[in-house]
Order: structure tokens, then C-alpha cells, then sequence
């Protein structure tokens, strides 16, 4: 994730974490939360949690700790998933099904407008009651709806000349799935890069230094 403020990436790829605790804690009934508590659930220091918070101003009261509506809520602009943005997803092959699938882009601030592939075979079938449309439609659909993300997942080979047209069309936001490096070639794009295999063979070696 690029961030041009000074603020360290790992305070920012924190957030969603404590995003995700705090919905767990609000579906528990628990409505206030001390830095303490918060640390002991997952697995952080109090000390660091403060630090992490007091970047965007702080939201604790000492002595009450936090509101965990409020933080969570805090948490969701900083994050900026309280308002809905229209994303689309390019490549309808098995990981782009999954995607549109099991994911609930609404639940993290996007709207999935629309599914585009370039294989003319999967024109008008739909998934998740959205029709894919072939590639040629791109254009015409983000000149209409003004979306602001894309997510790839598509053949490396494809991927630089997509990017090249959707910053065109304004989209400068990717979820990559991808294995072509979009910032070498586009540095004012915004891209968040997800190789799946890099965390498995991470996972290799942390299992491996276990033996």
C-alpha cells in the first residue's frame, strides 16, 4: 500500500486489524475497551497500540479506555471504507470468480460495478448477479460510472497494457493479483500486490524453522 505521509506502512497495514477486532468485540456486546485488553487480544503491547492510534490524533480516554463503536467507526474513515467507491475487476477466470464470489467488497467501502474478461466465451454469464463483459466495453462503462479501483486478475503479459488503458480512464487504484510489477512502470499508481505463493513459501520457511 503506498502512503505519501509519514506514516510507516506498518502502522497503516495494522488498521484493518484493528478493524476486524473491534467488529468481533461490538458482536460480543462490549462497547468499551482498555489499550490493556486490546493488547492481550491481539497480541500487541498497550504501549503499541497507543502509539499506533495517537498517529491520527488518538481516540482514548484515560481512565475509560476506548469506545469501541467510535474507534471502529475512527478506524473505518482513516481507512477510508465509509464511503462507497465503485471498483471492477478485470480476468473472469477462476481466481476473479472466487473473488466476486466470496468476497463482500460492500462490507470494506466498494461497490463491484462491474466483471470484464477478454475471452468472448464468457460474455453475459454472471456471477454474483453481475453480468461480465468483455474488455472492449471498458471505455464506454468507466466513462459512465467513474470507477475509482480495479482489481487484476489476469496473465502478467496483459496486465501492463490494462493498467496503461484503466489509468487512462482514470483508475490509478489496483489490487494486484498479478505478477507484473505495475510501479516500475507506473510510479503514481496506487497498488496493493497480493502473490499468494510468497506467503506460502513464507510459510514454508517459518514451519520449517519450527523442525
Amino acid at each position: 500500500m503506498q502512503k505519501n505521509n509519514n506514516i510507516s506502512n506498518s502502522v497503516i497495514r495494522r488498521l484493518p486489524r484493528y478493524y476486524r477486532f473491534l467488529g468481533q468485540l461490538l458482536k460480543q456486546d462490549i462497547t468499551k475497551i482498555s489499550s490493556r485488553e486490546l493488547s492481550e487480544m491481539m497480541r500487541l503491547t498497550a504501549s503499541q497500540i497507543r502509539q499506533d492510534l495517537n498517529c491520527f490524533g488518538g481516540f482514548g480516554q484515560q481512565g475509560y479506555g476506548y469506545n469501541v463503536a467510535e474507534l471502529r467507526d475512527e478506524i473505518a474513515k482513516i481507512l477510508g471504507i465509509d464511503i462507497t467507491e465503485k471498483i471492477i475487476l478485470i480476468g473472469a477466470g477462476n481466481l476473479g470468480r472466487a473473488l466476486t464470489m466470496h468476497i463482500d467488497f460492500a462490507k470494506y467501502g466498494y461497490e463491484l460495478a462491474g466483471i470484464f474478461d477478454s475471452n468472448p466465451a464468457m460474455e453475459n454469464v454472471e456471477i454474483s448477479g453481475i453480468k461480465i463483459q468483455h474488455t472492449d466495453m471498458l471505455e464506454k462503462f468507466c466513462t459512465e460510472n467513474k470507477p475509482t479501483m480495479a482489481v487484476l486478475c489476469i496473465p502478467r503479459t496483459d496486465a501492463k497494457p490494462t493498467v496503461e488503458k484503466l489509468m487512462s480512464l482514470g483508475i490509478n487504484a489496483f489490487w494486484n493479483f498479478t505478477h507484473y510489477d505495475i510501479l516500475f512502470d507506473f510510479p503514481d499508481a496506487n497498488v496493493e500486490n497480493v502473490h499468494l505463493t510468497d506467503s506460502l513459501m513464507t510459510l514454508s520457511y517459518a514451519a520449517k524453522q519450527r523442525k
